[in-house]
């Protein structure tokens, strides 16, 4: 079973994209804030990452930059979330190697289509 960590500060996101992704057959793990996701990478490895790019502190733009510099994490496939559908945004998300990016409100079946893409290996 692949394991999904869901990053976005919003409760009620988090709870949404937790059910959804158990619903849809994934193991989630959950994180608030950049420095939580960051912690809980490095304790259990997800297979896929949800991030939010609006966190409170570290940002999901500070949290990809991380990743994709740790030879450890650097192909983990992570999905941008935001509330801002601004095409700078979504360009500077793909440019520091997000591999895709989802503006919310989203379709959920939308979604699961990106996250099972993702985890069978296929790219954008």
């Amino acid at each position: 079973m692949a394991r999904i960590l869901v990053v976005d500060d919003e409760p009620n996101i988090v709870l949404s994209l937790e059910f959804l992704m158990q619903q849809a057959g994934f193991d989630v793990m959950t994180a608030m804030d950049g420095e939580s996701a960051m912690a809980s990478i490095a304790d259990t490895a997800p297979d896929l990452m949800l991030l939010d790019i609006s966190l409170p502190g570290m940002s999901g733009f500070d949290v990809l930059e991380r990743l994709r510099a740790s030879p450890h994490h650097s192909r983990l496939p992570i999905i941008m979330l935001t509330a801002h559908g601004r095409e700078v945004e979504r360009e500077k998300g793909l440019a520091l190697g997000a591999d895709d990016y989802v503006t919310k409100p989203f379709s959920t079946q939308g979604l699961i289509d990106k996250v099972l893409a993702l985890l069978e290996g296929e790219t954008r």
